[in-house]
Formats: structure tokens, C-alpha cells, sequence
């Protein structure tokens, strides 16, 4: 089915069916209930945030035991989240969050692997990028220096990497 199908179909709908559709894909499935708390309960906006960055931080630091640090299951939620979510403010600082739970795991628990590495570092300069473009270096700049700072000394040239990131970014 196209979209342009389904628009047709919809538009054969009365207002009372669109309603309970759209009430059962919202009981029925979380990232449609998500979306529609971001849009319309704009006070239960950061509790959707909260679940993502609460996603990641498992990710690295269960509640439980070691932390699995399965990048694609982390790196997933911050892509669900981008196509939730409309403020720039917090898509960043959940980029961020991520590249923070990493250097806080390696920090922790010793030199991880270079695609570990890379995987940050792209993470970082997306973050970064994305902190530039939506003007929001006076809200983020002190946690993205912070990131690099915390990095001394981590191996595979991981802070020199992201010290040259944030220097040509976000440095004055």
C-alpha cells in the first residue's frame, strides 16, 4: 500500500473511526504512543527522553551485573528518538548522553576495542555538528569539552580524535 492509498482509504473514514484508530495504534504500539505524548502532553516530554536515556544507560551500566555496551541497541533508541522528537535541545543531549555513557564505561572498565572507538567518535562529531547547527553550543559546550577532558589518557587516539572534533566545532 502507498501512502497516497492509504490517504484514500482514510479519507473514507468518518471522524469517529480516525479517533479509535488511532486510540488503538496508541495503546497497541510504544513508538506511536510516544509520538503522540511528544505532540500533545508537552509536560510528559522529558519522560519520553527519559526512556531513551534510560535505554542507552543500560546499555553500559545495568542496574545489574556488566554492561553488554551493545552499540546498535543504544545507537537505535537515539534514532527512534530523532524521528519522535522535534526538539533540537533534547536530540542532542541524548547524542551526547551516549558518547558520555561510553567514555564513563571505558573510563570504568578499562581500553575497549577500536570499532568501540569509532563508533563514539562518530557519535560525538554527529552530536557536535548537530549542537552547531541548531545554535546550542551555550547549552552543550561545557558537556562536550568535559567529554573530551575525560578521555586522557583512553587509547587508539580516541581523545585526540575527539579533542580535534570539538576544537574545530566548538572552541571560541
Amino acid at each position: 500500500m502507498k501512502i497516497s492509498d492509504l490517504k484514500r482509504n482514510l479519507k473514507n473514514e468518518s471522524k469517529e473511526e480516525l479517533i479509535k484508530g488511532i486510540a488503538e495504534l496508541f495503546k497497541k504500539n510504544s513508538f506511536v504512543k510516544d509520538y503522540y505524548i511528544l505532540k500533545y502532553d508537552t509536560a510528559s516530554n522529558s519522560s519520553i527522553l527519559d526512556k531513551h536515556k534510560d535505554i542507552v544507560e543500560k546499555e553500559f551500566f545495568p542496574k545489574r551485573g556488566y554492561g553488554k555496551a551493545r552499540l546498535s541497541i543504544a545507537k537505535k533508541s537515539i534514532s527512534e528518538f530523532k524521528k519522535l522528537s522535534q526538539d533540537e535541545a533534547q536530540v542532542a543531549d541524548l547524542m551526547i548522553f551516549y558518547v558520555e555513557m561510553g567514555v564513563n564505561f571505558t573510563n570504568c572498565y578499562g581500553d575497549i576495542d577500536e570499532p568501540f572507538y569509532i563508533s563514539m567518535e562518530g557519535m560525538y562529531e554527529q552530536a557536535v555538528k548537530f549542537v552547531v547547527n541548531a545554535g546550542l553550543q551555550d547549552i552543550f559546550n561545557q558537556r562536550c569539552l568535559k567529554i573530551v577532558n575525560d578521555t586522557t589518557g583512553i587509547g587508539w587516539g580516541f581523545h585526540d580524535q575527539l579533542h580535534e572534533i570539538y576544537y574545530e566545532h566548538l572552541s571560541e
